[in-house]
């Protein structure tokens, strides 16, 4: 099952309404994934500054005591802010090697969630609805966003093992559908210097595409080439600091649906996701093509 949506904002008059809007879009996908939720956040980069989402083994430990050690042993302006049972520490770029390396001595249990200017990570065990509500994720402004709901068929229900995931400096993936080849491919990406904390087959898809990208290739061929070296079915919606794209493997078995307008782009895994969406009544509404790369990106 799994459920995914996804909301691309051109009008940045609506950038304010993207977390209200997208925690309303996955609320009605909470039957195909009631296992657990996440949210991915793109708001406009602050500076110069990185932000490390981290988290810990579980809601009760004390991440914004980790959160504030880590702040200090940085120093440099860096600063923590705690929200649910995650924390961001906002840090100069070339500290975030330094940061890493600390939690890794110090606090091997917390878990980095996500890495770079703009993106944002939240994910917990729970309903969407309730993981949605105690994030606060209705308050939250940004530029595109992306959500995923959990059915666990492959791996255990864990708070690392929500999607989305992220592997590389401002990038995510969501997944619905399964991987037959994962096992190789993680050992493959692991032999690379790719990390991958999990056993989540859509971890491995969201490694592949860092390693294609930090091989040179954009975005939109990583998803091309994803086509030849993934076996199985997949629907996948990827984020990066500019935008968000989309894939369907060949057969397209899984459901999926787009609406754009003059004011954004979405995508759902079922059309009424996309009913809250303002003038979604005018929109061009279509079914993305099997094997068919979409995405779009600021400037």
């Amino acid at each position: 099952m799994c459920g995914i949506a996804g909301l691309f904002i051109k009008d940045p008059k609506l950038e304010p309404e993207l977390g209200a809007l997208l925690a309303k879009m996955t609320s009605t996908l909470c039957s195909r994934g009631p296992d657990s939720a996440g949210f991915a956040i793109y708001s406009r980069g602050k500076g110069d500054l990185s932000k490390l989402t981290i988290a810990g083994p579980s809601t009760s430990f004390d991440i914004a005591g980790v959160a504030e050690k880590l702040a200090t042993f940085i120093g440099n302006g860096a600063k923590s802010a705690v929200r649910y049972s995650h924390a961001v520490v906002s840090l100069r770029p070339e500290d975030v090697a330094k940061a890493e390396e600390w939690l890794t001595a110090n606090h091997p249990d917390v878990t980095v969630m996500s890495e770079g200017t703009s993106l944002e990570i939240y994910k917990e065990v729970g309903y969407p609805d309730d993981v949605a509500r105690a994030f606060g994720i209705a308050g939250m402004a940004g530029s595109h966003g992306i959500s995923h709901t959990r059915m666990a068929t492959e791996s255990a229900v864990t708070t690392n093992g929500a999607h989305p995931f992220s592997t590389g400096a401002d990038q995510c993936l969501v997944h619905n559908g399964s991987l037959s080849n994962h096992a190789s491919l993680r050992r493959e990406l692991k032999r690379e210097g790719i990390r991958i904390k999990t056993e989540n087959d859509s971890e491995v898809a969201a490694g592949y595409l860092t390693k294609q990208m930090q091989a040179g290739q954009t975005l939109g061929e990583a998803l091309k080439s994803s086509l030849d070296d993934l076996d199985g079915f997949f629907t996948f919606v990827v984020g990066t600091e500019q935008g968000f794209g989309v894939l369907r493997d060949p057969i397209a078995c899984k459901p999926a649906v787009m609406a754009e307008t003059d004011r954004y782009v979405a995508f759902a895994s079922e059309y009424k996701s996309l009913t809250c969406l303002p003038g979604i009544e005018k929109a061009k509404v279509w079914e993305p093509k099997p094997a068919t790369v979409y995405f779009w990106e600021h400037n």
